[in-house]
């Protein structure tokens, strides 16, 4: 497939996967960064996915993410090869008890949040900005208006939402035109082939593209969809590995995705190909544009999903084999 997706009404010129980094400064930093993120560009990635919150959720360093991918950018000199993402307005995660229906997206807490990511990724600016959140409390259109004060600031260049529903991503168009703007750009939300049959998960704060927020996708090119989880939180690849006792609690363990996996087998005994490739597979079949993001944990692997684009999977082949 094309090795480039261009966002419409923009200079962004996007590889179909991104990088994700949740698991940065966890399970690597520094030398093996290094291995990573050089490993994801020689396969021509130039799409590194952060968030301010990343992960604040373990103690001992708040937005390490962040720091390790700043590091990366302070080593390599790469800047100008890549495109930037990172997220903010995420509720606290550094407390005992977090609370997700917290809201954090004032104007006060976005620019808190984004000059906290200036200085840990050691940057000027960012190319891809979002609203990690949404709350429809406020105004889209003063949601609208901080984020065009921090591009006329030069702090980011475009921005995009996460987790926010279709009428909200359509309200936010519909001011932008009146304005002026260019609107959201992307969105990231949670899509992934085990989705249709999955239950639903503990955080009732995040956005699925399905329903209305599929059909907006379909008929609005411009606003990418970059689905998060595209891994179905290992699901596939644990029950590979461990068999049903290891999967007993996951959200994805059901009786229509236990018939996926089964068919699964037979897409990568036909196109002699991963698992993996299979499960990033299912994004580049869609009836729209997806760059979905991909946190790898070793070089092998981030070219392992990086093949996937050079398979020849049909839209046919999901539809079979996510059939009831």
């Amino acid at each position: 497939m094309e090795k480039r997706i261009a966002i419409p009404n923009t200079d962004l010129s996007l590889y179909p996967i991104g990088l994700g980094t949740v698991d940065a400064g966890l399970k690597w930093d520094g030398a093996k960064a290094d291995r990573i993120i050089g490993t994801y560009l020689e396969q021509g990635g130039n799409v590194i996915d952060t968030a301010h919150v990343y992960s604040d959720w373990v103690p001992g360093e708040k937005a390490r993410s962040e720091r390790v991918v700043g590091d990366w950018l302070a080593r390599s000199g790469k800047r100008s090869q890549i495109v930037l993402i990172t997220k903010g307005g995420h509720p606290d995660m550094t407390r005992t008890t977090p609370d997700l229906h917290e809201s954090r997206m004032t104007r006060g807490d976005m620019t808190e949040d984004l000059d906290g990511s200036l200085k840990q990724l050691r940057t000027d600016y960012i190319d891809l900005y979002f609203y990690h959140r949404d709350n429809r409390s406020q105004s889209v259109e003063e949601e609208i208006e901080v984020m065009e004060e921090f591009v006329k600031a030069g702090k980011i260049r475009y921005y995009g939402c996460s987790n926010w529903d279709a009428d909200r991503m359509k309200a936010a168009d519909d001011y932008c035109a009146k304005k002026g703007y260019r609107s959201f750009v992307a969105d990231q939300s949670l899509l992934n082939l085990g989705m249709k049959y999955m239950n639903p998960l503990a955080d009732d704060t995040l956005g699925y593209i399905k329903g209305e927020s599929y059909q907006y996708h379909m008929d609005n090119p411009g606003n990418l969809a970059m689905p998060y989880m595209g891994n179905c939180s290992g699901f596939f690849h644990i029950l590979e590995a461990k068999g049903e006792e290891g999967v007993q609690e996951n959200a994805y363990y059901t009786p229509g995705n236990m018939r996926v996996a089964h068919r699964m087998k037979e897409l990568q005994k036909r196109y002699e190909c991963s698992l993996t490739q299979v499960i990033l597979g299912f994004f580049f079949c869609q009836p729209f544009a997806c760059v979905p993001l991909y946190g790898s944990s070793s070089p092998e692997r981030v070219i392992d999903a990086c093949k996937a684009l050079e398979i020849p999977f049909t839209k046919e082949d999901y539809v079979k084999l996510l059939e009831e």
